[in-house]
């Protein structure tokens, strides 16, 4: 087989294009190719699909394409024009390769692939690509991705924040909970953040939302309740952001209860800080016995650790009555216990009870969107953090977002 007709067939090129000639440089490990047509060829308008005959040609035109074997691949050629009545004079769209784009598009999905799998650095060393190729590739694949992705009803929606970078940045996400993929990133976490969230959804979008799994923020609450038709009954207070509120308090009574404890030359505590953060089942089993005795004696902390563990108890009711009825006899149990931490939380608690306990008629919590987070977190130690914003939201809907990255 000829080369010329060898590459015409891995290009996929068809009628009027045909590779003139092929050109091989061992030196500098590279195949060029040429792609020529016939003068007489006619060609679709790109807006109209218009059939118009050749007015000239763009500049000459290189784009990479794959491999041939450890020798990089670059297709040459120029692009026809036509002239359009409704249009003016227009570059028509080659088969392989997007408009304006420097890759082929079988070598845009392979980038794609390859930049999923690691960081654009080690794509770069992979492909043999600069940063700002690897990267302008990675764009172009979430900005095709989010035009595509349809505008459905999300009926039940994670609302987080997400450390960005140091100094108190943050990020807002909003996480579809059934499908585990970002729908929306905001920066800051104030009211407006996701408030450009719900703006951007029709009416029924609005109406077809079920359920809003997301914390205690105050910001987030006011931008739901002025967005969401009946938020109130749909508000969800993720039970893991109570525990881990109940958590802090029990370790604030650990801190104080152990400077007590060591002003008289007692080290009980000393190094326990993590056991009382565990809950039952999770105590490592090698220091089972460790936490057992520490649990026998008559500490503070150790009180404060039961009410925290039996609150745990308010999720596995079925019925709101039941649940009503145990969530009444905790809290009087955590503000009589004479430890002011507690009581603390258990009144914050109360403040938000109507919307945890709507967990029952919509049983969601935010574990999709912090297993997101933990991914996301992932994506930000491969890149060693992100100095641009817009960079680091760009690779967040790109392994996160689950767009259709790929170019037709």
């Amino acid at each position: 087989m000829q080369d010329t007709a060898l590459y015409q067939y891995l290009l996929g090129l068809k009628s009027p294009w045909t590779v003139s000639r092929v050109q091989l440089n061992l030196t500098g490990q590279r195949v060029d190719v040429w792609a020529e047509h016939p003068t007489d060829a006619v060609w679709a308008c790109p807006h109209c699909t218009k059939t118009l005959p050749l007015y000239d040609h763009a500049e000459a035109r290189t784009w990479r394409h794959l491999d041939s074997c450890q020798f990089q691949t670059h297709l040459h050629a120029r692009i026809p024009r036509v002239v359009c009545g409704e249009h003016g004079v227009v570059q028509v769209t080659v088969p392989w390769a997007e408009p304006r784009s420097r890759f082929t598009l079988l070598f845009e999905r392979l980038a794609i692939d390859v930049l999923g799998q690691c960081s654009v650095t080690g794509a770069t060393r992979i492909l043999r690509l600069s940063w700002d190729e690897a990267w302008g590739i990675m764009e172009r694949a979430v900005t095709r991705g989010r035009q595509r992705k349809a505008r459905k009803v999300v009926p039940r929606i994670g609302v987080d924040e997400k450390a960005a970078a140091k100094g108190h940045k943050y990020l807002t996400l909003v996480c579809n909970l059934d499908e585990g993929t970002v729908e929306h990133i905001a920066e800051d976490h104030t009211q407006e953040s996701l408030d450009g969230y719900y703006a951007g959804l029709t009416q029924t979008q609005r109406d077809g939302i079920e359920a809003v799994a997301m914390d205690m923020w105050e910001p987030y609450i006011q931008a739901t309740r002025a967005r969401v038709p009946e938020a109130a009954e749909k508000i969800v207070f993720d039970r893991f952001h109570i525990m881990g509120h109940i958590g802090k308090a029990v370790d604030t009574v650990r801190k104080q209860e152990h400077r007590a404890l060591m002003a008289s030359g007692d080290e009980t505590l000393k190094g326990s800080k993590y056991l009382w953060l565990y809950s039952q089942e999770n105590v490592p089993a090698q220091r089972r016995e460790e936490f057992a005795a520490l649990k026998r004696q008559e500490l503070k902390v150790g009180r404060a650790w039961a009410i925290k563990e039996a609150l745990r108890c308010l999720w596995h009711y079925v019925y709101p009555a039941s649940g009503w009825k145990f969530w009444k006899r905790w809290y009087f149990w955590a503000t009589h216990s004479r430890l002011e931490p507690m009581r603390k939380a258990a009144e914050t608690v109360r403040r938000h009870i109507d919307n945890i306990l709507t967990y029952y008629q919509h049983p969601i919590t935010n574990a999709m969107s912090e297993g997101l987070n933990s991914q996301i977190q992932k994506i930000k130690r491969m890149a060693c953090g992100f100095r641009n914003i817009e960079h680091f939201k760009t690779a967040i809907y790109f392994h996160c977002g689950g767009l259709d990255l790929y170019p037709c």
